[in-house]
Parts: C-alpha cells; structure tokens; sequence
C-alpha cells in the first residue's frame, strides 16, 4: 500500500524500525510506505549532504541494514 495521507512522504515512518532487516525487505517495505528514492549504500560510503525529500537511506552491511537516514 502507498503512502496516501496529506502529510510529507515518510514523515510518521520512523527510519530506526529498518534497522536489523534484509536489505530487501526494508526497501520492499520503504516503497510500500511511499518512499519514492531508496538508497543503499555500504558502510562508510562517502555521500553528499543535500537533503531530498523522499529519499531513505540504509547503510547495508552483509545484506542487513545497520543504519537507516531520511533525505
């Protein structure tokens, strides 16, 4: 189901919930939830800082993410 409320994307989508998941059930999950861009990245990736509005992203390490950030 796709995020439907009025609100911004994501914005009652706590990113801390996707910590521990496969990395492919949290992007199913993520998209299912209305996030438009999912972006894994292995640890210690460097990324730019700019904020994007619909944008998750899940630092995925041996096909788990361990840290998960708006934008």
């Amino acid at each position: 189901m796709a995020h439907t409320s009025g609100s911004p994307q994501g914005q009652d989508d706590a990113p801390e919930t996707y910590v521990g998941l496969d990395a492919g059930a949290a992007e199913r999950r993520a998209r299912e939830r209305g996030w438009t861009t999912v972006r894994a990245l292995p640890p210690g990736s460097v990324v730019t800082l700019e904020f994007r509005e619909g944008r998750l992203n899940f630092e995925v390490d041996g096909g788990t993410v361990t840290r998960c950030w708006r934008g």
